[in-house]
């Protein structure tokens, strides 16, 4: 366990990081020269997009994968096999650009490959999470904020999973300095999504009907297009940019029944939205989060309140929202039949009309 001495100095050097220099930006239509990019992934949710941009826009792309995922990648991509986890023997020797990990939730992975890559590559971008503000205690959470560097709590996810991501941004920034990149999206969502969390809310409103909307009036939600996000990457290394980037949006606040009007505008008006606003109520149903909505209470009371200044500075942009939803309803027919015959959604068919009665028959 660290000392707080010890906390407070690493959080410095990451709040330090997050404000380091800004080189000027060059045209995002016009890259200054093709670059070679080592992308670790590529065939996840965040990958293809990335790598189909990069290859867009003239750059040479390898990806670093264990080969039991394919991704339709353009042409031309090399396709390196091994491992996080100690087998980086394919890297041995090589040289790039740019390095984009955004495949490691683990310390120690992205320990090996940047003490590896380090003086093979000239800078590395960790794709991490605004899971390391984790426990949301305050809103506002910015990039020279604090990061939590130990769990206390053995039983939270969430907390391992913040502490997981601040550790593995301390490996980068420790062995590339100002070589070193960090971007930390909130929810992302679009077509691709690897989890069912955001895919519900469309695939609900196309079906209509009385569609339970959770939430008080004011709660915030934030997400992150995952396009928006692979060229928002892309963008920052073609702008030879360094530090720490909170890649959030909307580019505005919205609250959750901004979020549902207009992504029932977007797929299904005549879906009836049925407003149940008693957390005490949701929760005695299993219902205290429908990604990008989740219950402002305990270790989240600040969450969705994470603000993206230095991102939309840097070139962050925003697609409408109706597309985000439009296209992820229509790439959902895609995904194998077995998960969508039994999605993980937040909330199932059942709870939803359980719910629904519930809250008519309390008038």
């Amino acid at each position: 366990m660290p000392t707080r001495r010890r906390f407070l100095a690493l959080s410095a050097a990451l709040s330090a990081a997050a404000c380091g220099p800004r080189p000027a930006v060059v045209a995002p239509d016009s890259p200054a020269r093709p670059l070679d990019l080592l992308v670790l992934g590529g065939t996840g949710f965040i990958g293809p997009h990335l790598v189909r941009h990069a290859v867009a826009r003239g750059h040479r792309v390898t990806i670093f994968t264990r080969g039991r995922r394919q991704a339709e990648l353009p042409a031309g991509v090399e396709r390196l096999t091994g491992d996080r986890d100690g087998q980086l023997e394919a890297l041995v020797g090589r040289r790039w650009d740019i390095v984009v990990d955004d495949s490691a939730t683990r310390p120690e992975w992205v320990r090996q490959s940047a003490q590896l890559l380090k003086d093979q590559v000239g800078r590395y971008l960790y794709t991490s999470s605004t899971g390391v503000y984790y426990p949301y205690l305050r809103a506002g959470a910015d990039e020279a904020w604090p990061v939590r560097l130990e769990a206390t709590d053995p039983a939270d996810g969430s907390e391992a999973y913040g502490v997981a991501k601040a550790r593995s941004e301390r490996e980068v920034l420790q062995a590339f300095g100002e070589r070193g990149l960090v971007v930390r999206p909130t929810y992302i969502v679009g077509p691709g999504d690897t989890t069912d969390r955001f895919p519900y809310w469309p695939v609900r409103l196309q079906r209509g009907g009385d569609v339970l909307a959770p939430g008080r009036p004011g709660d915030p939600v934030q997400l992150i297009d995952v396009r928006d996000l692979a060229e928002f990457m892309l963008r920052l290394l073609e702008d030879g940019r360094s530090g720490i980037y909170n890649a959030v949006g909307p580019r505005e606040p919205m609250t959750m029944p901004q979020f549902l009007a207009a992504a029932q505008a977007a797929v299904n008006p005549e879906a009836r939205l049925v407003w149940v606003d008693d957390y005490a109520f949701l929760e005695a149903h299993g219902i205290s989060d429908a990604v990008p909505w989740v219950m402002l209470k305990g270790n989240d009371l600040g969450h969705m309140s994470t603000r993206n200044a230095r991102a939309v500075a840097a070139g962050l942009r925003f697609r409408p929202l109706a597309e985000t939803v439009r296209d992820t309803l229509a790439w959902w027919p895609t995904v194998p039949a077995e998960r969508r015959d039994a999605p993980e959604f937040a909330i199932t068919p059942e709870q939803e009309a359980k719910a629904l009665a519930d809250w008519r028959a309390r008038g």
